[in-house]
């Protein structure tokens, strides 16, 4: 764990926040700032800054949890949905890896919460971006 770490001090019982779920591998917390009452943070208990620095053995584990929090959240917020995101780096104001699972209902007014859509400048464009992301994925394997 990082001492500076603002979700290593709520693990460690250093700072408080609202636990809604924890075990061995992760804990869960209400947001501060949330989108709508309910919005739920689930952090690994380990310091991991990003989704690509999570190790393989936790991945699994992890996301088990957020999906039974992407059920339980809308029940007991009373929602039909949720929103399940995390951040890599850009827009992550801490630097540990967290998931949002956010309840939400269909026109709940989150708007510009999402970045503009784009097109490919054609077939061949959106081919050769899929050649790239294939090729770094066989460097990265």
């Amino acid at each position: 764990m990082s001492g500076e770490c603002l979700f290593c001090q709520i693990i460690a019982g250093e700072t408080p926040a609202e636990i809604v779920f924890e075990d061995g591998v992760s804990l869960a917390f209400l947001d501060i700032r949330p989108l709508f009452p309910g919005h739920t943070l689930l952090v690994p208990r380990e310091h991991h800054e990003t989704l690509a620095d999570l190790p393989p053995e936790l991945v699994g584990p992890l996301f088990i949890n957020a999906q039974l929090l992407s059920r339980a959240i809308p029940e007991a917020m009373g929602k039909p949905g949720s929103f399940v995101a995390l951040n890599n780096i850009v827009s992550q104001s801490v630097p540990h890896l967290h998931v949002h699972v956010v309840p939400r209902k269909p026109q709940d007014g989150l708007k510009g919460f999402f970045w503009p859509r784009t097109k490919y400048e054609g077939d061949a464009h959106a081919a050769e971006t899929a050649a790239s992301i294939r090729e770094a994925l066989k460097r990265l394997s």
